[in-house]
């Protein structure tokens, strides 16, 4: 393993090395990590939902009505009655004709991009999409081409020279891209989807539970219902608990069935994990606050930060990076942010490209005034402390 031993090596003389820290506590606001106290900006919980008592709740009820595990892939024995309502639940809330849950979002991207491509087709891709749908068009044996990140001059340039080489054409973007936190231009890629007859792929992890009606998503939050033809969603951020969907038409939902690799070689998602997902998608449905206070929360922090001076990028979203540059500042700035209260953790290549260096904060709806006024004083003057600003 020597030549790991320098990997190794080589990640802690950049600057860039780290230890995974360890939460002693369910993902709150404030949590105990590493055994002290901080107030917690990097979680992706956006409603609060991961410690939800309703969502606990009916998880030890499904415990006791399934067990703690489905027992097989859902081809075979695995599919559970809980999973097949999972599956109509999201359809319905997200408008569209059908969905299916799979155990992650990772595997959600991994499944469905091989399955609804083949050789003799090519792939559109955001440069800035998120690494699962990357290793998504890597499993593909289409041809696959980048655009520039939200680019629509080059995404047409592309469209107009590739297309009438290939037999189907899928253009992929994330609806909310993880690391910036800006939206993707949906309305113009899909009509630009329809001027040169290509499938169109959104990915909205970032999305869903925060844009939108009830945080219905990317797709509500343009009205572009019933004119994207893959919707792809996490069940482990906003919503607080494990797992991926994909909703699109019933035929497509019906080859994935037959198609989806994770889907068929790997266990169905667990009956207690299952059941709180439902329960989540009905407390959205009944009621818009948790969506209005994580908005509340999270331009109430931005005016704070933009204020005082800090470089917050192009976000759009509850989503909001502070630019450092230097990955090894970065990783510092973050370092001594712990040590004073604040967890937020800093995002450096290959995540991000080398040279943006950022730190990602991530407001919920859990936070206080109080304790995101609180973040803020200790960011500003640990930047201060470091000339930053």
């Amino acid at each position: 393993m020597a030549h790991l031993e320098k990997e190794v090596q080589g990640l802690k003389d950049q600057g860039v090395y780290r230890k995974i820290p360890i939460n002693e506590g369910p993902c709150e606001a404030v949590i105990k990590l590493n055994g002290k106290e901080v107030i917690n900006l990097s979680s992706n919980n956006y409603l609060g939902f991961a410690n939800h008592p309703r969502l606990k709740e009916k998880a030890i009820e499904a415990i006791h009505n399934y067990g703690v595990g489905s027992g097989a892939v859902r081809t075979i024995v695995g599919n559970m009655d809980i999973h097949e309502k999972l599956d109509q639940v999201i359809a319905k809330f997200k408008h569209e004709p059908a969905c299916l849950v799979f155990q992650s979002g990772f595997a959600c991207n991994q499944g469905t991009i091989q399955a609804i491509t083949e050789k003799g087709d090519l792939i559109i891709s955001d440069e800035l999409n998120h690494a699962s749908i990357i290793d998504g068009v890597r499993l593909s044996r289409a041809d696959r081409m980048v655009f520039k990140h939200s680019d629509m001059a080059d995404l047409e340039r592309i469209l107009k020279e590739q297309r009438p080489n290939y037999k189907e054409v899928l253009i992929i973007t994330d609806g909310v891209f993880s690391m910036d936190g800006d939206i993707a231009k949906l309305p113009e890629i899909v009509k630009l989807a329809k001027k040169y007859q290509a499938l169109t792929y959104v990915d909205d992890a970032h999305g869903s539970g925060v844009l939108g009606t009830s945080g219905r998503g990317t797709v509500d939050h343009f009205n572009l219902h019933g004119q994207v033809d893959f919707i792809i969603g996490t069940l482990s951020k906003a919503i607080g608990v494990v797992g991926g969907y994909v909703c699109a038409s019933e035929v497509a939902i019906e080859w994935l069935r037959h198609r989806a690799r994770p889907l068929l070689f790997s266990t169905a998602m667990m009956p207690a994990a299952t059941a709180a997902i439902i329960e989540a998608f009905s407390m959205l449905e009944a009621s818009t606050e948790y969506t209005d206070k994580l908005w509340d929360n999270a331009r109430y922090f931005k005016e704070k930060l933009a204020k005082l001076g800090f470089d917050l990028g192009h976000s759009e979203t509850p989503i909001t990076p502070i630019m450092i540059g230097d990955e090894a500042l970065t990783m510092k700035f973050s370092k001594t942010l712990l040590e004073r209260g604040v967890f937020v953790s800093g995002i450096v290549f290959p995540t991000v490209q080398k040279g943006m260096g950022r730190i990602r904060c991530m407001v919920s709806a859990l936070h206080t005034k109080e304790q995101l006024d609180q973040a803020v004083h200790i960011i500003y003057e640990t930047a201060k402390d470091m000339n930053l600003l």
